[in-house]
């Protein structure tokens, strides 16, 4: 069965090796996937986001950050909140504070996909996509 939902696969392949301690993983490149990425690197979870391959074989590479000499992942926790069988959006008074602020939320506003800070920051709500801490 296909994933339908490119974006819930993106944080599972994300969460999956994390948990494993992998230094890289690959997602399917699209725009939504990459500016997802942007906003994960920016926030400091990703160290690199490299592409590889073309036309539909590309690949965002993505190498995650782990902190410490036991190499804790950075990434503790990924979380959907708006599927595509239920949408969940807010205006910018009701973003939501990923655990008092420690964690982000991803929103996808008229203005682009930025974390939950930059989009109080600029005034706009939008689909909340997911939280990460």
């Amino acid at each position: 069965m296909a994933n339908h939902d490119p974006i819930s696969d993106m944080l599972t392949r994300i969460r999956n090796a994390s948990e494993k301690k992998h230094q890289t993983t690959k997602v399917p490149a699209s725009r939504l996937s990459h500016s997802i990425a942007k906003v994960l690197q920016h926030e400091g979870f990703i160290a690199q986001i490299s592409e590889e391959g073309e036309g539909v074989e590309r690949f965002l590479v993505l190498e995650l950050k782990y902190s410490g000499k036991h190499r804790q992942p950075t990434i503790r926790s990924v979380q959907r909140v708006s599927k595509p069988g239920l949408r969940i959006y807010k205006n910018n008074r009701q973003l939501p504070k990923v655990l008092g602020g420690l964690g982000v939320a991803i929103i996808s506003t008229s203005k682009g996909v930025m974390s939950d800070r930059d989009a109080r920051k600029q005034g706009v709500g939008g689909e909340v996509l997911c939280y990460i801490y």
